[in-house]
């Protein structure tokens, strides 16, 4: 195996389907397809005789032609495709020398090169659209489990109010279900064939230029763009954008686990098994290893698509450069994107909830985590103001003698005055203060549905 990633590395920062597809290998068997493809294509509208068409097809299987003698030959011709041209001809001819005349009609090495990355583009969308079914499951199923169970909300990695974990879960499902339409509608609207020839005018196939490329587009079953677009890169632009945006997602969920897997926080963790998240040295470890494979991976990952955006600036018809700089990143963009959607399937299909300690953490501040529910209740008899200074008030008479704030409030004629025991108990029950939360999960839950 070689892939723009280390091979020592690979295995963990990137899926096992992904590396399939960015296998080098796999690389070279698409830019055979597209030979093959184009080939039968110009048979079939006449272009090149008919029995030209197999001999050549029949040529393009890469386990047939030599790796490391083709890199070692693009480092002179600046590219991949011409030597593997100048490879598959002198195949051809080994069987068919009329047929070796009509290897690569009319096309140019960027046509072959884009559109394997197009095949490439098309079979890793597949393979992380499988992982992200997964991953949306597993966040619903254990958004409808836990949508009655509390927890604390934090902002500013403090606690704020309470809130039900199903409804951190629920958006985990619905932000994956996002990146899920995005890969779709990339896969449908964004991949197209490439095929242009010398200056993007398909010159030399004369009249029968469109002819070709339509034939061809149906064989690849790509669709046919309205020109050629060697130089305008907005189609990768784009593909880099949304994996970027996907592997964002995946750590922002990573980012939350690892949290939550605090020795102090103690609410979530990722499933245990043999040797997993332990530490060379501290045998009582439990280390949060897929959420730190999906960090990674969105660390990585905006500086990839980066690279992709830079190297839109390309001159003229044909550019030297930024075109080559996508070759690289592209596939190491789709490995760790792959990378950390996996960490977060694992996470999603496993997760381990202490729901105990979950509601053990909504006491920690004795009661303070409650003081803007009972601000809202004084604040209908006293005004806002008001109700806002005389919790504030309690809250810090509360820190001061370490005493939980609903006693300081019961010792406040005024407050039981204006809510009653029983009303000022209600208040610091945490599930009865989470407004729309339980319609959010429904709302978000139904999204996942949509088509």
């Amino acid at each position: 195996m070689s892939t723009s990633l280390s091979p020592l590395l690979a295995p963990m920062l990137s899926s096992a389907a992904m590396r399939a597809v960015c296998d080098d290998q796999e690389t070279l068997q698409h830019m055979l397809d597209f030979e093959a493809a184009l080939a039968r294509a110009e048979a079939a509208t006449g272009v090149i005789p008919a029995s030209a068409a197999e001999p050549i097809a029949k040529a393009c299987k890469a386990d047939g032609f030599d790796l490391a003698d083709l890199a070692e030959a693009a480092t002179h011709s600046g590219n991949l495709a011409i030597p593997l041209v100048k490879a598959l001809t002198a195949k051809v001819a080994q069987s068919d020398a009329e047929a070796a005349r009509y290897v690569h009609w009319g096309a140019t090495s960027q046509d072959v090169i884009d559109t394997a990355a197009m095949l490439s583009l098309r079979a890793g969308i597949d393979a992380l659209l499988g992982d992200l079914d997964r991953a949306v499951t597993g966040f619903a199923g254990l958004a409808r489990q836990h949508r009655s169970t509390a927890m604390v909300a934090r902002t500013w990695l403090q606690h704020a109010l309470p809130m039900p974990f199903g409804l951190k879960l629920a958006e985990y499902a619905a932000a994956l279900h996002r990146a899920k339409r995005r890969l779709q509608r990339m896969r449908q609207d964004t991949l197209a064939l490439q095929f242009g020839g010398a200056a993007g005018t398909l010159a030399a196939l004369g009249d029968n230029g469109l002819v070709v490329a339509e034939q061809l587009a149906r064989n690849l079953e790509l669709p046919l763009p309205e020109a050629p677009w060697h130089t305008h890169r907005d189609r990768i632009a784009e593909a880099a954008s949304v994996l970027a945006i996907l592997s964002g997602t995946c750590g922002k969920i990573a980012r939350d686990v690892s949290l939550m897997m605090q020795t102090d926080v103690a609410e979530a963790f990722e499933p245990a098994g043999e040797g997993r998240g332990g530490s060379s040295t501290m045998p009582h470890k439990r280390n949060p290893v897929a959420a730190a494979t999906a960090l990674a991976a969105a660390t990585m990952a905006p500086n990839l698509a980066a690279t992709i955006l830079a190297a839109q600036v390309q001159d003229h018809e044909r550019s030297a450069g930024p075109w080559h700089a996508e070759w690289p990143t592209l596939p190491t963009l789709l490995l760790v994107t792959s990378g950390a959607l996996a960490a977060i399937v694992d996470i999603a299909e496993g997760l381990e909830v202490d729901v105990a300690r979950m509601r053990a953490n909504l006491d920690t501040t004795g009661g303070l985590i409650m003081a803007e529910a009972v601000t809202m209740a004084l604040a209908e008899k006293l005004g806002k103001s008001d109700a806002h200074h005389l919790v504030e008030a309690a809250s810090k008479k509360a820190v001061a003698g370490k005493k939980h704030l609903r006693d300081i409030l019961a010792d406040d004629s005024q407050v039981t005055a204006l809510l009653g025991g029983d009303g000022l108990a209600r208040l610091f029950e945490p599930m009865a203060y989470q407004g729309a939360s339980q319609a959010l999960i429904d709302r978000l839950l139904a999204s996942l549905d949509e088509t």
